[in-house]
Parts: C-alpha cells; sequence; structure tokens
C-alpha cells in the first residue's frame, strides 16, 4: 500500500488550482494510495484546510512540525506515539520565558500551536547564542523559509513522527513518498523513503539533498511535482481513462443549499450514476450555478463518491448559455419549429464561452489518448474546440433529444459553426435511425465524417416492477371513470395545449363521454427563468379552464391539472391508477414514460392502454402495440384517443402483453457500456 506523506503550504497548497484539482482527483481515483499531511501547522489550522475541495482527506495528520500525531479520521491524538515524541517538552510558556531575552525572536501570536513554540527571526539575526539557549532549555528546532524558527521537543521532527507511525502501521520505507518544499521538511528525507522537493523548493532544502538517489526534482512546483513522482513511481495514473461531459450534474442543490439525487431510477443521470456505482473508472465535468457571494468551492460539497469536476458559472452566464441559447435558440429548431427561434448574438457568445469552458476542463481532465463522452446539444461546440487542443483524444456525443432535418437546422444562424464541430467528433449516437440519418445528411458535406451508432435507451425494468408490485395494494382505481393519464414537463414540444384542445373536440363529437372518463394532466413547471415556455403556461391554463367550465357537470371535470413535480413513487402511482397513458409530443427523442408505464402495468397484471406519438424514439420500439397518434392533427388526437377508451378488454390485454415483450429487459447501463466501446473502437 503506497504511502504519501507531503507538507501543505507550498507542496500540497502550493501550485495552480488546475494542478492541486487533478492531483486530488488522481488521489480519489488511488484510494490504495494512503495520504498523510506532515505540517508545521496546528489541528485547528489544518482543519480550516479541510474546508478546501481541492484538499485530498488525509488518513493520518502529522502537525507542529511533528509534535502532534493525529488520526486522520476523528482527528485524536495517535497514542503512545505522540506522548512519546513530546517526552522531555518544558512547555510553552517556560520556553518564551527562557528565549524571552533575545528581542529578535518576534513569537507568532494569533497562531495556534501545540507542543511547539514558532517565532520570527531574521537569518543574520538567528546566533549561536539563541540555538544554544534552545538545547539548553533540552529541546530541538529548526529554521525554515528564512524566517520561521520552530522550537520543539527534542524528538520531535516530521521525519521523527513519520518513521514511527510507519512502525506502528507496518509501512516499509520502500512504499513511502515524502513531499517537501522547505527546511522543515529535511527531516522526512532523511528517514530512507522516497522523496520529491518540488520545484518551488528554498534553496536550502535543494542543496541539503544533492546527491541523494532518493530524491526527484521535478520542475514542476507545488501539487504538480508531487504527482510527478507519483507517475514517475508508477503509483498512479494520471487521469480517468473516461471524461463524461454533461451540462446537467447527478446531483442538483436546493434552494436551501443542500444536494439531492433524482427520484427516478431512469434517464441519463440515473444511468450514468448506476456505472460509476458499479465501479466506472471516469470523471464528469459538469457545470454549476454559483449565485453571487458564494465562493466556487461551495459547488463541491455535492455528497456523493462520484468525481464531479464542476465548472462554476455565474446565473447570468448560466441564463444566457441556457435558458436563452440552449432553450430560445437551438430548442426549437431541435423541436423542427424554426418560427420559434430567437436567435441572440451575445446569448450565442455566451454559449460559446461555456463550451469552451467545457472543452479546456474535459481536456485537463482527460489523459493522454483518453476517452470523452458528451452529452446532448448543449455541448455541440466542444468537439470543435477539443480537437484543436487535444486531438489525441477519442470523443463521442450521444444525441438524447431530437435531431432535426438538415433543412430546419439551415434556419440557424450559426449552422455552419455546430456542423464544423460536429464533424470533428470520432463518433456520434442516436435513439433511432430517424435521427441518425437526419444527421448523416447534416454532414454529408464535411471533409470528416464521425461513426454513427443507433441505441435506444431503455428504463431499469427491475425497478419500475418491484415499485410496482410494492405500491399496486394502495392504489385505487375508477371503473367507471377512465384515467387518461400524461405526466410530463411543461414544454410546448409536449403538446399540453394540443391535448387539452383534442378533448374538447373528443367531447364534441362523442357527447355520451362526458362523465365516463378524467384526463389527468401532470404538469411540472420548467426550471425558474425560461421564457420561452411562458405563453404556453398562459395558454394551457386557459384552455383547461374553457374545456371544464364548457364541460364540467355534478362535480366532474374534464381535464385534472396538476401543475407540480411528482416523485417517482407518486408516478408510478399514477400509472397504476390509469387506464390510457397519452405521449402526444410533438417531437421526443425517446420518451421514457412510455416505457415505464408498461413496465409498471405489465408488472401487476393490468391492461393499460399506450397512445404514443408517432414522432417519438419511442415509437420506432414499440410500433403498432400502441396506438399510434399524430399530435399535429387535431382530428388525430381526438380520433385515437376515442379509439383507446373504445377498445375491449381482451384488445387492451393483448396490446399491452406485445408492449412488454418489446420492451425486454435490458438494463440501461449495457446501453451505457455499449456506448462506451463503440466511442473507443478504432
Amino acid at each position: 500500500m503506497p504511502v504519501l506523506a507531503t507538507d501543505l503550504d507550498g507542496t500540497l497548497l502550493g501550485g495552480e488550482k488546475g494542478d492541486r484539482r487533478r492531483l486530488r482527483d488522481v488521489l480519489r481515483r488511488h484510494p490504495r494510495v494512503t495520504v498523510v499531511f506532515a505540517t508545521g501547522r496546528s489541528l485547528t489550522s489544518v482543519r480550516r484546510v479541510l474546508e478546501d475541495p481541492l484538499v485530498p482527506r488525509p488518513r493520518w495528520i502529522i502537525a507542529d512540525v511533528g509534535a502532534s500525531v493525529l488520526d486522520g479520521l476523528d482527528h485524536t491524538p495517535v497514542e503512545p506515539l505522540q506522548s512519546g515524541l513530546r517526552a522531555g517538552w518544558p512547555g510553552s510558556d517556560r520556553v518564551r520565558a527562557e528565549l524571552r531575552r533575545f528581542p529578535v525572536l518576534r513569537y507568532q501570536n494569533g497562531v495556534p500551536q501545540d507542543g511547539r513554540c514558532s517565532f520570527f527571526v531574521r537569518p543574520e539575526d538567528l546566533t549561536l547564542d539563541i540555538t544554544r539557549a534552545v538545547e539548553a532549555l533540552g529541546c530541538g528546532w529548526v529554521y525554515s523559509a528564512d524566517r520561521y524558527l520552530d522550537v520543539m521537543p527534542k524528538g520531535a521532527s516530521k521525519g521523527s513522527a513519520l518513521s514511527a507511525l510507519a512502525r506502528k502501521q507496518g509501512w516499509p520505507m520502500t512504499t513511502v513518498l515524502v513531499a517537501g518544499d522547505s527546511r522543515n521538511d529535511l527531516s522526512m528525507f532523511r528517514i530512507g523513503a522516497h522523496g520529491v522537493a518540488v520545484g518551488n523548493s528554498e534553496a536550502a532544502l535543494v542543496a541539503a539533498l544533492e546527491g541523494r538517489e532518493s530524491v526527484r526534482l521535478p520542475r514542476e512546483p507545488g501539487a504538480a511535482g508531487v504527482l510527478r513522482a507519483l507517475l514517475d513511481l508508477g503509483w498512479v495514473e494520471t487521469a480517468a481513462p473516461l471524461v463524461i461531459g454533461y451540462h446537467r450534474p447527478p446531483v442538483h442543490r436546493t434552494p436551501e443549499g443542500h444536494w439531492r439525487e433524482p427520484s427516478s431510477p431512469n434517464g441519463i443521470l440515473p444511468t450514468l450514476r448506476s456505472l460509476f456505482s458499479a465501479g466506472l473508472d471516469a470523471t464528469w465535468v459538469t457545470a454549476a450555478v454559483v449565485p453571487e457571494g458564494e465562493r466556487h468551492s461551495r459547488v463541491d460539497g455535492h455528497g456523493t463518491e462520484i468525481p464531479l469536476s464542476f465548472l462554476p458559472l455565474r446565473p447570468e452566464q448560466w441564463r444566457a448559455y441556457f435558458h436563452r441559447a440552449c432553450k430560445e435558440v437551438l430548442w426549437p429548431i431541435l423541436m423542427s419549429q424554426p418560427d420559434r427561434l430567437r436567435f441572440n448574438p451575445a446569448a450565442w457568445r455566451q454559449y460559446r464561452t461555456v463550451n469552451a469552458r467545457f472543452a479546456e476542463r474535459i481536456a485537463n481532465e482527460a489523459g493522454p489518448g483518453g476517452t470523452v463522452w458528451l452529452h446532448d446539444y448543449n455541448l455541440w461546440l466542444v468537439p470543435g474546440f477539443l480537437h484543436r487542443t487535444r486531438p489525441d483524444l477519442r470523443v463521442g456525443l450521444f444525441h438524447h433529444t431530437p435531431f432535426p432535418p438538415p433543412d430546419v437546422l439551415a434556419a440557424l444562424p450559426t449552422a455552419k459553426e455546430v456542423r464544423a464541430s460536429l464533424g470533428l467528433l470520432d463518433w456520434a449516437g442516436f435513439h433511432t435511425g430517424t435521427f441518425a440519418g437526419n444527421f448523416r445528411s447534416f454532414l454529408q458535406d464535411e471533409p470528416r465524417r464521425p461513426r454513427i451508432g443507433v441505441h435506444p435507451l431503455g428504463v431499469d425494468r427491475d425497478a419500475i416492477e418491484a415499485m410496482a408490485r410494492d405500491r399496486a395494494p394502495g392504489v385505487r382505481r375508477d371503473d367507471e371513470c377512465r384515467l387518461v393519464l400524461s405526466i410530463e414537463r411543461l414544454d410546448y414540444t409536449k403538446a399540453p395545449v394540443e391535448k387539452a384542445e383534442a378533448i374538447a373536440l373528443l367531447l364534441e363529437r362523442r357527447p355520451e363521454l362526458r362523465g365516463r372518463f378524467r384526463f389527468r394532466l401532470v404538469c411540472a413547471p420548467p426550471e425558474p427563468g425560461i421564457t420561452a415556455y411562458d405563453a404556453t403556461l398562459r395558454e394551457l391554463r386557459k384552455r383547461v379552464a374553457e374545456v371544464n367550465d364548457a364541460w364540467g357537470r355534478d362535480g366532474w371535470l374534464p381535464i385534472d391539472y396538476r401543475p407540480r413535480p411528482l416523485s417517482f413513487s407518486e408516478v408510478v402511482d399514477h400509472y397504476l391508477a390509469a387506464d390510457v397513458l397519452w405521449v402526444a409530443s410533438l417531437q421526443d427523442g425517446m420518451n421514457l414514460t412510455a416505457k415505464e408505464f408498461v413496465a409498471a402495468q405489465a408488472a401487476v397484471g393490468l391492461s393499460g392502454v399506450l397512445v404514443l406519438s408517432r414522432h417519438a424514439g419511442a415509437a420506432e420500439e414499440l410500433g403498432k402495440a400502441a396506438v399510434l397518434t399524430d399530435p399535429c392533427s387535431p382530428d388525430d388526437l381526438a380520433d385515437r384517443l376515442a379509439q383507446a377508451l373504445d377498445l375491449t378488454p381482451a384488445e387492451r390485454h393483448s396490446r399491452l402483453t406485445d408492449l412488454a415483450a418489446r420492451l425486454g429487459h435490458r438494463h440501461p447501463t449495457l446501453w451505457a457500456a455499449e456506448i462506451i466501446a463503440a466511442i473507443r473502437r478504432p
């Protein structure tokens, strides 16, 4: 088991932020490397250092220049080791009293100290009289950085403390690397371990180490020098073999500042989380909105073991990048509704800037010849930036949304820039052959074109079935009034207004259905600040009220509108209560709701009907076992819903049986593993 015993100031805490982050992430990926802090700081000061998210967690702490040895987990003294190191210590009060006669010594007031006394003194003022006075007290001393005189117990030093700890833990010196930058680290280099004096070390330390073959003297300063030594020894690898780029993290911050995981087991976020839980060796580069007045480091306290590399964005940057560029420029194009496009040059510049920063962070995280897996249109420009700076990387992108025909993309003012970047991918993946074909056509004139794969994402069927069986006994169904269900976020592409109008049309044509069904529209609000959906929300509220006013009677309302998010257990309850799931997306990359509904119903022997948009990716897999509908046609929407309500029990049972068979049992992690392999394939 390798051991890294490192000084803090100038060494582990030295160098650029990116170097410190890389060292931290490498140590996270190599938990077999035991980290020991060996510092002149006190425990109080070390605790403040540990608030920094770029600092790796120590298993042991040697503090007070070797006078304190502490367990890194609970910060309790390691006894009898610490008492042995402090044997003969006369106490701080006596040391200060005896040395008060030397006015050139200035005690470091305000610096917590335990088992030692630290003074400021200039090199020319450190006389033989002072050192003899220290030795007469039965103490030892060390002078470093041409400034600090540390008076300690005679047997205490970083080296003696580390030697004692190594004996106690059974560490051979061949498995220990010591790292430092000043003379108060010199004692560690004399215990027979491997050593590294980082590039910014004081000249006196370097001179004292001259000729020692076991000591490395890299040019890199601070954390970068430590990492260089670990790499040279072969104890670690420089970076994860895979870097994932996705603008969303696997946890989100609540308004109260807490981090929460997604409630559903399905979708890309839970799928990637499952991969990491299964031991995926990767780093996830993601964005985090950091409000004004908060430190960027706040984003790192996410409480998950996933190696996350956060790209901090201020709220105004996020609004321009995501709310404006992604949702008002790119989203209408992806949904084949270019008339909704609102191009904003300033927002696009911010989109370009955020993509460039993502590429820079990914380049810093990825090892030589590494693999990068990007997700979705939010990072369309990253491949171009990466190709310029890191042509050694193999870069793939999976498109979770629809990919429109080239003539729709031509409405995008920056289509040429997007095309040039996407053409530099090594691999691109899609849920359907239709979307893959559109992508191929879009790039047909590019000199370099990526390999293309079709990989439809599934759901964690085992998790859904287990929850459905557990929840079914508590779910109440109404056999007299059929429940038609839609569960979706508020988005014009989900056709919520069109569905409300189809309900009115159906009741006009089939007034005998009045009171015999209810349409429950569970429509979670979007992220605050996305104004692209404001008009949809206003129109939806208006149409729901009009339909209910026109057709409601005796306590029955045709539309039960619920504008709130649900936990996944609540979602499953709704699936089990429903007779029809109505998915009418104008465009949809896949639509996992349809698959979840089938899995939940089949698990407990129900026979709900799936009415599914022809323009959802799931339609290519589930086919005519669903009742396929065209949401662009009000007549078809109403007719296909009527068809679903009119099916006989035998027809409903036959269709659901067919849907369940088509759904299969492939776990989403297999989907992800196939994609990673496809990106890496030559």
